[in-house]
């Protein structure tokens, strides 16, 4: 008799890709709805949900743009796993101004830049989020009068979620 072939163990499917939210795309807190990642109009400073800005003479074509002092809150409202970003003194600066950038995560800081100066390239962000509930993004002047008016950029902003 032929033997009967042993069948091969079928494998689990892979897990689902992370859904991605752009920080440009975020509803305000007052009207979203609680299921998605929102930002916390009460906590947070102005902020410009643009598409397209440029940071050392870099195209982004997403982000967000906030003045030189500024703290975002977004309230995750889901299980998120990564926050990533390109972060820079906007090129409408004209090469002026000095931002430091911070990532908080439930109250603790998750990551820092240095020092980045106006016409300096982008600098890569990347913040593990797994069991957080609450971003804080945090830009800081650094001293001279313009910094405060420099205008810092978030690009291609962006929170991955399950």
């Amino acid at each position: 008799p032929t033997p009967t072939p042993t069948p091969t163990p079928t494998p689990p499917p892979p897990p689902p890709a992370p859904e991605v939210y752009e920080m440009s795309e975020l509803s305000y807190d007052v009207l979203g709805d609680g299921s998605d990642p929102e930002v916390r109009l009460g906590d947070s400073s102005w902020v410009w949900q643009r598409y397209g800005m440029s940071i050392g003479g870099e195209r982004y074509s997403t982000g967000v743009t906030v003045h030189g002092d500024s703290s975002v809150t977004v309230d995750l409202n889901r299980e998120c796993t990564a926050y990533d970003a390109l972060v820079g003194v906007d090129d409408m600066t004209l090469g002026l101004g000095k931002v430091a950038f911070a990532v908080y995560g439930d109250g603790a800081r998750l990551w820092q830049s240095g020092t980045v100066s106006g016409g300096d390239p982008a600098v890569p962000v990347h913040v593990n989020l797994t069991g957080r509930k609450t971003v804080r993004l945090v830009a800081e002047s650094r001293g001279g009068a313009f910094d405060q008016a420099a205008l810092a950029d978030w690009a291609r902003s962006r929170f991955s979620c399950g």
